[in-house]
């Protein structure tokens, strides 16, 4: 049995400010308070799955308005709906863009990087696609130069919706006519994305998280769902399976972020999947799910959803930035949240009452008539029109300049990038390093002769021996570069121009984004071609968790003769811990293996690192090299000690029996 369904679909509004909810939580309020200045368990580890929730929202509304229209007046009017959309949209994002640029402005810094770049891919409704294009990164620290806060991230959804408004309707009628298969051929659709999305997530989740392509099964579903037409059907899902979808969706985002990457698109799939659920069960007619999800503060968040979805993010890059130094990747502090939750309300509320409502009651020229109007009114009406002039004339005057003085690149990029010139310097320079006396090239290479400790000391031979024949303490180590082979990722990289300065010689072999388990097969290579050095430093903890067979095999390539030297990792990510864990208990049980507690050494300066709070500067790479040469002196002055020792021992006893050698 079917009826005609009203022009209001009960629900819809509940279940996006569920969605919306979902992604303001993961935004401002990222994680819990933890320890010693990092953040603590995540607050919503998956709560971006609102955005699935908002695609299928979008694709079942859009195509039932489509069929409606389709089936009161027998066709389509493509430019009305297009100008529709655009009433919508553009208004609102436009004003969005031009104010949160004008304040990146006055804030300056790494927050200003790439903003040209985002202001047009926003123009075009193709941010997701220019954010793929330069490399941006929505997990983790990232954005266009990978490490800087991307004051427009949030667009990228928009851009997903805006090209399937663009498309979809040029599609619907040929689909239309497949008649009985219509919902088959949508719901076919929908999975050969999923299916692409886990073929594409080895290239990286993040392409396949801002790709139309492999993220069009949430649209694709709710178009399935409006070719079911629930909304005119008295029988369909009960509202108690509705129900448990959105309770569903609330335990999904609540689940730890996966640790394999195949499972990322799949959990996608399942918050769309339970989305069509309970989007099916709330708008039958009379459903008491509708109701319950449309309660006043359920309905009244999600008729400014839009608002909220649009202002949340850049207040909080901008905030965040302007009080801390770095990206909300990085850390937002519980108080910077609660201030851009306030203001993203006041935000939202001026643009849902001055701009979206307005302008979809009028469309653009009767806006832009009113305000001409207003300019020709009474004095009170034009000193208020004029003031909307004014305004309107500074942010655009503030977006210029904030795209005209964007810096080529943020501060991280930039000490990384500091950090390749060192190494290409060293790389083609034809001066070798310069070894330090007494440091030998090789374990069996002879020594270089020491300076004797004091004048009470004899050189016979090139060996400091005392008068009596004692054998003298040995002198503190300054182990050669020449004797290190060094493996690492971007903070390596950025510590290299100290690393090269502090230890000569040394042989760096590091780049970004590397892991601990590409590290083990670079040391084996290394291995293979004898070229590894007596002290092998291994530092590649920054980009995940780490695998203590990938330590095992290290160890085993690098051979007995030589010291294995891993180095803690220090950044604001909930893998770190464990693997500093991980590292030191390895170290503790395995012999030839010690430990240059990065971690440790930087804690107490997190002011020498970049904005991101992972890459240090020119201070922070001389605290980097400095570590790891005083874990390898350290380990060069234990060996000498424990030889002196045993020579010491050696000559007593033969003082004790006589035996003068």
């Amino acid at each position: 049995m079917t009826r005609s369904p009203s022009t209001r679909l009960a629900g819809l509004d509940g279940l996006r400010a569920v969605a919306v909810l979902l992604v303001v939580v993961y935004h401002l309020f990222p994680a819990l308070p933890g320890r010693d200045g990092m953040p603590g368990a995540a607050t919503l580890p998956l709560g971006f799955v609102g955005v699935d929730v908002f695609f299928v929202i979008s694709g079942f509304l859009i195509t039932t308005l489509l069929l409606r229209e389709r089936d009161e007046n027998g066709r389509i009017a493509l430019g009305a709906f297009w100008r529709r959309r655009v009433r919508r949209l553009l208004p609102a994002i436009a004003v969005m863009v031009l104010v949160c640029a004008s304040l990146a402005w006055m804030v300056g810094g790494d927050v200003l990087v790439g903003l040209g770049t985002q202001i047009a891919g926003a123009a075009a409704f193709a941010y997701n696609w220019v954010a793929i294009a330069s490399g941006s990164a929505y997990f983790g620290a990232g954005s266009f130069d990978s490490s800087s806060p991307e004051l427009l991230r949030n667009l990228w959804s928009l851009g997903v919706e805006e090209q399937f408004y663009l498309l979809w309707p040029l599609l619907l009628p040929a689909v239309l006519l497949l008649r009985r298969w219509r919902i088959a051929f949508a719901v076919a659709l929908a999975a050969a994305s999923a299916v692409w999305a886990a073929v594409l997530v080895g290239d990286g989740v993040t392409r396949v998280y801002y790709g139309t392509d492999t993220h069009a099964y949430g649209l694709l579903l709710g178009v399935a769902l409006a070719f079911v037409r629930p909304a005119s059907r008295t029988r369909g899902v009960p509202g108690a399976v509705g129900a448990l979808a959105v309770a569903g969706l609330v335990a999904l985002a609540l689940l730890p972020s996966p640790t394999d990457a195949v499972a990322f698109p799949w959990l996608l799939v399942a918050a769309s999947a339970l989305t069509v659920i309970a989007i099916a069960a709330a708008v039958r007619p009379g459903a008491w799910l509708g109701r319950a999800l449309d309660v006043a503060p359920m309905r009244w968040i999600g008729e400014r959803s839009f608002g909220l979805y649009l202002w949340h993010w850049p207040l909080v890059v901008l905030l965040t930035y302007a009080t801390t130094g770095s990206s909300p990747d990085v850390a937002v502090p519980l108080e910077i949240g609660a201030l851009a939750l306030i203001l993203t309300l006041i935000a939202t509320e001026l643009s849902y009452r001055f701009i979206e409502q307005p302008v979809r009651r009028r469309g653009l020229r009767g806006s832009a008539s009113a305000l001409d109007r207003a300019l020709r009114g009474r004095p009170a009406r034009r000193a208020a029109a004029t003031a909307v002039v004014a305004a309107g004339a500074l942010v655009v005057a503030g977006t210029t300049a904030a795209v005209a003085h964007a810096p080529d690149m943020g501060s991280s990029e930039s000490v990384v990038a500091r950090g390749q010139y060192a190494l290409d310097a060293a790389s083609t320079s034809s001066s070798p390093g310069a070894t330090l006396p007494g440091a030998a090239i090789r374990r069996d290479a002879a020594p270089l002769p020491p300076e004797c400790a004091t004048a009470n000391l004899s050189d016979d031979d090139g060996l400091c021996v005392a008068p009596d024949g004692r054998p003298a303490p040995p002198a503190p180590a300054q182990v050669a570069g020449a004797r290190v082979t060094a493996v690492g990722d971007s903070v390596m990289l950025a510590s290299a121009p100290s690393l090269l300065e502090g230890m000569p010689g040394i042989d760096v072999d590091a780049k970004v984004s590397r892991s601990m388990s590409t590290g083990a097969d670079i040391v084996a290579r290394l291995a293979d071609r004898d070229r590894l050095r007596d002290y092998v430093v291994v530092g590649l903890g920054t980009n995940g968790a780490v695998d203590p067979a990938d330590l095992t095999r290290m160890r085993e390539d690098i051979g007995p003769k030589r010291t294995l030297v891993l180095v803690t990792a220090f950044a604001p990510r909930d893998w770190v811990p464990g693997v500093n864990r991980t590292i030191d208990r390895f170290a503790a049980k395995t012999p030839g293996v010690a430990v240059a507690d990065w971690s440790g050494a930087i804690r107490p300066h997190v002011d020498l690192l970049a904005g991101d709070k992972i890459h240090p500067g020119a201070a922070g790479g001389r605290i980097f090299a400095d570590t790891v040469e005083e874990t390898i002196n350290g380990v060069e002055n234990e060996r000498a000690e424990l030889q002196y020792r045993v020579e010491l021992a050696q000559w007593s006893v033969g003082e004790v029996f006589g035996d003068k050698r």
